[in-house]
């Protein structure tokens, strides 16, 4: 599928990209970059810790796009595991104390960072990134603008997923990009609260208005401008069943995918373990005993817990 992307479009993701962040992320770009050295293309901010403005509340998200896997790891298993099942997450901490830092970290390759904005049925790229960013490093200037036509990209497949939610109505920007993040995040295993959709969207109303507006040339068969954030959506009650039946689809697909990643991590991860459960007690409250047997086998005990934690619907 090739979308033409609308000037504004494009225009309005590149401002959002350039935008300034703590002087601290640069030290994150140096320690990334020296890890995989010349295979880095880009550098990619997202997440919380953005939203927030504060590098110090919780996970720092970062994806690093590289050229190729081949070049990116030494370690065939890491390759492999990168392209059966792409992206390959880590984590690493930096500093003590108050002032440590937490980064998870995403390595994709740029062939399948847009794969998974245009291609990829599931919603976990472009949803991701259908959402404000910080571009902390490109390459050049092919890699800064294949970066920003792909987060133009993700925006696009986001809206025509989920505008047609609405059916045939007068919409606003907040209610189109909540319900559409309110089935992203039901198509993942995620310990988020049923606001979450709301409060990622409100956090950046203004910009999620604008990409609304800019995008809306590019889909006249789906939504028209009426008024300043006034809408007119236009899905067909065929068309509003179908999107609703592929939401489903993902949901189903994503609790699969959701296991394998999890799986998957438990190899890439320094002790996953206990970063899972502190990340669950921090979004739900709730808190898992982390047992030495726990740690030290991860893939064993793992699949009981988080059937326990589906059961609980502590992961939804």
């Amino acid at each position: 599928m090739q979308t033409d992307i609308p000037d504004r479009l494009l225009m309005e993701i590149a401002s959002q990209c350039d935008r300034d962040v703590a002087w601290e992320y640069g030290e994150l770009v140096s320690e990334l970059r020296s890890r995989f050295h010349d295979s880095v293309d880009a550098l990619i901010l997202y997440g919380s810790c953005l939203r927030n403005n504060d590098i110090h509340s919780g996970i720092i998200d970062l994806y690093v796009i590289v050229g190729s896997y081949r070049s990116a790891y030494t370690k065939k298993s890491l390759r492999f595991l990168n392209r059966l099942l792409p992206p390959n997450v880590f984590y690493l901490e930096s500093g003590n104390g108050p002032e440590k830092l937490r980064i998870k970290y995403t390595v994709i390759s740029m062939a399948d960072f847009r794969r998974g904005a245009v291609d990829w049925f599931h919603s976990y790229i472009w949803a991701r990134f259908a959402q404000p960013v910080r571009l902390l490093y490109a390459r050049n200037n092919k890699a800064r603008g294949e970066v920003h036509e792909v987060l133009a990209l993700s925006a696009l497949r986001f809206l025509r997923a989920s505008i047609p939610l609405s059916g045939e109505c007068q919409s606003d920007a907040a209610t189109i990009w909540t319900r559409g993040f309110s089935c992203a995040y039901a198509a993942e295993l995620r310990p988020e609260n049923r606001n979450r959709a709301s409060q990622l969207v409100n956090t950046d109303l203004d910009v999620y208005t604008r990409l609304l507006t800019y995008a809306v040339p590019a889909m006249p068969d789906l939504i028209l401008m009426q008024a300043p954030d006034q809408f007119i959506c236009r899905a067909k009650p065929a068309l509003q069943q179908q999107v609703l039946k592929d939401w489903q689809w993902r949901r189903r697909q994503g609790r699969i995918l959701s296991i394998l990643r999890l799986a998957k991590a438990t190899l890439t991860f320094r002790n996953p373990i206990d970063y899972a459960a502190w990340k669950i007690e921090r979004h739900t409250g709730v808190r898992i005993q982390v047992t030495p047997f726990m740690q030290r086998y991860p893939m064993l005990k793992g699949p009981a817990v988080l059937f326990q934690l589906i059961r609980n619907k502590v992961l939804r």
